[in-house]
This record gives C-alpha cells, structure tokens and sequence, in this order.
C-alpha cells in the first residue's frame, strides 16, 4: 500500500468517533501491558491508556500532512513504537519515524531482502542472540559474540542484518516497548584484523539507527572479555554516541563479579559465570527463522517512494563516505598502538 493512499484514509481529526468508518482494513489495537507495565508506561514513558489512540491518530495525521510519500505502516500498532520509545512527543517520534525508513533507504546491503533465512549462517554462527530469560526489570538481553564470525565467509553487514531483524522481533512485543532491552557484548578473542572490519563509516551507519532509527531503548551495554584493542574500538565509536547512551556502557574485562552487578547470574549462561545452564542459541533461531512470512508482510508495508526524497532525514553519501574514510586512516594507528 502506498502512503498516499494510507493518507488519504486517516484523514479525519484526531479523536474523531467517526475514524471506524475510514480504517475498514486497519487492524483494531488492543493493549496487551499487564497493569503493571501500564503504570510503568505511565510514568516513564508519559503514556496515558485514555488518550493512546488520540495520541497515534496525532502521529498519522503529522505523518499524512509533512510526509505524504514516506511509505510507512500506519497501523495503531506500529506507531505506538515510535511514540513509545521518545516519550510521546509527537515531534521526536515523527522524526524518529522519518529515521526508521531513511536508514532503511540508505544502507541497501544491509535492507535489501532483509528476512531470517537469508541471515541463517550468522545465527547458526550464534554471533548474536538472546537469552531465554528475562532480567529483573522485564527486559531481554542480546548476547553478541563478534569471535563467532569468520570474515572469509561474509561481510560484516550480514552480522548488522542479523542484529538489526532480532531488534525488529523484540520490539514486536509491547513489553519490550516500555521495559527495553539490554546488550552483553562479549569481544573474547577479537582481533585487530576482525576489528577492522567496523571502521568509522559502519560505526556511524549502526550507532545512527540504535540511536536515532529504530524505536527501542537500550537501557545498558554490558561489555565482557574486551582485549586491550577495544580502547581504539570504543575511540570510533564514541563521537558518534550521544552522552546518556555513552553513560550506558560498562566495561567489565573478565571480572565477572562486575558483570553480575549488572545482570544476575540465575539468567546467564555457564560461559559468564551463570546458573541457567549452557548458552543455548537453537531456541531464539527456531523463534526467529519461522518468523519470516511475518517479516515479509511487515516489510511489505514500508514502501520506498520511487519520486520523493523526504526531507530532514539523515544524511548519508559521498560526503559522509569521505569523512568517515579520513577518520579511519586518523584511528588506525591508535587500534595498533591499543593492540
């Protein structure tokens, strides 16, 4: 469906009692938060239950008005994402929704034909995914494991592929909408040639859209094993950090008592110093790869305009390519001396 026509169907006014009658094929929301979550949803997230769909029929008619060809989704649904994840205000969430289909736009190895069996090898490489249990606050943990990938038998983008479709699975759950997630990276054994690979430019593309292109919230990066090479690896990284997110990262080495701190041990694996068994990846990759005729009808939402270029999106090209390539030539000797 195209976003003109989409348009054309959510134009009464916010609120209106009429809505019904334009959004005949429109899926119907219904809240799936336990009470709980609902206060938390409240006051974390300035999410009033009586006013959500007033407020979702706010974004759709922003969305109509300065985007008509963006080519988005706009289910209920969908964008109580995007409205969720910058504390309902209304502005933030539409250019947080602009940044969603501008990374897509941008970065074609990474988007093109985007769907699980196509990133198969990285999951059973267990380069990413995500422990079977929750942590005390509700939220889902990451594991990404970069000395899982071999990088004679694919680029680094299929890793950032791998990551992103379990971001878009997660988020998928309202739950996860209001608690978050959290990442445990663990860089055991990476390399100065594999940390080549995530020069400035890929740095800046991933940081861009976990920052400001996808609706979730990364409440802590949990950093484990990183060798003396992670210096210059976080050194790209960094500017490209906003300071509450920069704040979020823990470097914890092999001290695994400091990881603890951070998530318990009844939810980690045996590997970190856990009492939930061995790190089991088969059950996320099950979840995952029967997922994809989901993913294909979600995708099949988001259109790519074929005449427009939305403006105030974020910026990549040429210019960008060059900048990031000066910045690598300037890191690559601190990644030698770190080494």
């Amino acid at each position: 469906m195209s976003g003109d026509s989409d348009c054309t169907r959510t134009s009464p006014s916010a609120g209106s009692p009429s809505d019904n009658e334009f959004l005949p094929d429109r899926p119907k929301y219904v809240c799936s938060l336990s009470p709980d979550l609902i206060t938390k949803a409240r006051e974390e997230l300035q999410e009033k239950p009586e006013w959500r769909l007033r407020d979702v029929q706010a974004l759709r008619d922003m969305v109509c008005k300065d985007y008509p060809s963006l080519g988005t989704c706009l289910d209920d649904a969908f964008l109580l994402r995007f409205l969720r994840a910058r504390k309902f205000d209304y502005d933030r969430a539409l250019q947080l929704l602009v940044n969603y289909h501008t990374c897509r736009r941008s970065w074609p190895e990474v988007f093109n034909n985007l769907k699980p069996s196509t990133i198969k090898p990285v999951l059973e490489s267990g380069f990413v995914t995500v422990l079977p249990h929750l942590d005390p606050e509700g939220r889902h943990v990451v594991c990404i494991r970069p000395d899982r990938w071999t990088p004679s038998n694919y680029p680094i983008t299929e890793n950032i592929r791998a990551i992103y479709l379990t971001l878009e699975k997660l988020i998928q759950s309202e739950e996860t909408q209001v608690n978050g997630i959290v990442i445990l990276a663990d860089y055991k054994g990476v390399s100065l040639s594999k940390a080549s690979h995530f020069g400035p430019f890929v740095a800046k593309k991933v940081i861009g859209i976990l920052q400001d292109g996808f609706p979730i919230r990364i409440k802590a990066v949990n950093i484990i094993n990183e060798p003396r090479i992670f210096k210059g690896i976080f050194a790209i990284i960094k500017p490209f950090l906003k300071e509450k997110i920069a704040n979020r990262f823990f470097l914890h080495g092999c001290d695994l008592n400091s990881l603890h701190q951070n998530i318990p041990p009844v939810i980690l694996p045996e590997e970190y110093g856990g009492t939930a068994g061995k790190l089991d990846i088969s059950a996320w990759n099950e979840l995952l790869l029967a997922s994809e005729e989901d993913f294909l009808h979600d995708f099949s939402q988001l259109v790519l305009p074929c005449d427009s270029s939305p403006h105030d999106m974020l910026v990549s090209g040429d210019a960008d390519e060059k900048q990031c390539d000066d910045s690598l030539r300037g890191m690559k000797p601190q990644l030698y001396y770190c080494y």
